[in-house]
């Protein structure tokens, strides 16, 4: 199956891929966080996290690990998602008045990204509004000070992203900040942290990291090096995710997704993804509800819209799903995929964006909001307006499916 063509016409211009994050992983690994981020020469770390995951005692095993190794920690547990700039600007207040010099982010994205915009913040001056990934504004210039991230849960990718998504709660509007100079030193992906995630989060994490994947590798901007770790993103997660899901217990499930999450984060590269985030990520602004809950549902409507711009890539999909193409026609495989992510999202009990909160009458809105999103030229497909209406109307069943 001729699944894996790379878009030769759209490679006309310099790529790059850029992995400025140190990636260590396995069981248990946790305990030598402390000299590890020693190592990285902070002596007092602002330790960035949220209100649930503290209370939980889930960033115990990491305090007791930087005090063994000498590190001084400051708590900052504030963290909110779809994280507003309010927040970052007291974390950062706090970093400096407490003379930290190294971030430690434990939790899920949310926790990441406010850690990697305190960072850009401290290495910057001002506010993270300046530094927005927009035409006008002020690129990053400095690298943000020595930031370790520790996910406890397995979907954003922010541990190894080049992007952190922040809220301005005044626009009503998420943006990105991001490059090279904003990843992660480290990255300490320990799937004991994972184990008490409750089942709903571990499918809407696990279908965001899915949605990375699959969206990084039909992207126009995909390249060879975005294709291997997307792709077996997906193989990861098609074999994982029903099992830790099931069994939070399951060791060998979770260190697969954790896997799947953090390959699907480097799937970015330093690009963007398509509709399904660019949907989710304006959405997230307006009305906040949790992100990997929005792209969970939204992914298979976009797919369904977008396999006729890639439909060999789609095929290849298919495949790494665990789908049995061999009898199969490209265009068959290629809807076979789509299918079978409608099929995954119904078996993870990922709530309605409508039981999520989001009436169907903001549908207008939300289409203008997503045409403006950048990750929209991405896209495999050309998109209009009525195109994101089209979308928006799958999504609550308001249009007939056409597969």
């Amino acid at each position: 199956m001729a699944g894996m063509n790379m878009k030769v016409e759209h490679m006309t211009t310099m790529q790059s891929f850029e992995v400025p994050t140190i990636i260590k992983h396995g069981i248990g690994i946790i305990k030598y966080a402390g000299n590890e981020i020693k190592n990285l020469g902070v002596t007092k770390a602002l330790l960035v996290t949220d209100p649930g995951i503290y209370n939980a005692g889930m960033t115990k095993s990491v305090e007791v690990s930087l005090a063994e190794a000498g590190v001084e920690v400051v708590l900052f547990n504030k963290v909110e998602a779809n994280p507003p700039v309010r927040v970052v600007n007291e974390g950062t207040k706090l970093y400096k008045e407490t003379n930290c010099n190294g971030l430690v982010a434990v939790g899920g994205g949310s926790s990441m990204d406010t850690a990697k915009a305190i960072g850009v913040e401290v290495a910057h001056g001002g506010s993270v509004l300046e530094y927005e990934a927009a035409d006008g504004k002020k690129p990053l210039v400095n690298r943000v000070p020595p930031l370790t991230t520790i996910p406890t849960t397995a979907g954003t990718g922010s541990e190894v992203t080049q992007w952190a998504v922040i809220t301005d709660e005044e626009r009503e509007f998420k943006f990105n900040t991001g490059g090279p100079l904003i990843a992660a030193h480290l990255t300490m992906v320990d799937p004991e942290l994972h184990t008490s995630m409750p089942p709903h989060v571990t499918a809407m994490t696990g279908i965001d990291a899915l949605s990375h994947a699959i969206e990084c590798y039909t992207m126009k901007y995909a390249q060879p090096v975005t294709d291997a770790v997307a792709l077996l993103a997906i193989e990861y997660v098609a074999n994982y995710v029903h099992r830790a899901y099931a069994d939070g217990a399951d060791i060998e499930a979770r260190y697969g997704m954790a896997q799947a999450a953090m390959l699907a984060g480097l799937s970015y590269g330093s690009e963007s993804a398509g509709a399904a985030h660019a949907m989710a990520q304006t959405l997230g602004g307006i009305v906040n509800v949790p992100h990997g809950q929005c792209v969970s549902w939204m992914l298979g409507p976009v797919m369904e819209f977008n396999w006729k711009g890639s439909p060999e890539r789609y095929a290849r999909i298919a495949q790494a799903l665990g789908i049995n193409t061999f009898h199969m026609t490209i265009e068959e495989a290629a809807k076979a995929a789509v299918n079978e992510i409608y099929k995954l999202v119904d078996e993870m009990d990922i709530p309605s964006l409508k039981e999520q909160g989001v009436p169907e009458d903001m549908i207008p809105r939300l289409a203008e909001a997503a045409m403006t999103d950048p990750q929209t030229v991405g896209n495999p497909r050309d998109l209009s307006v009525k195109d994101y209406e089209w979308i928006y109307k799958r999504c609550y069943n308001l249009v007939p499916k056409t597969l």
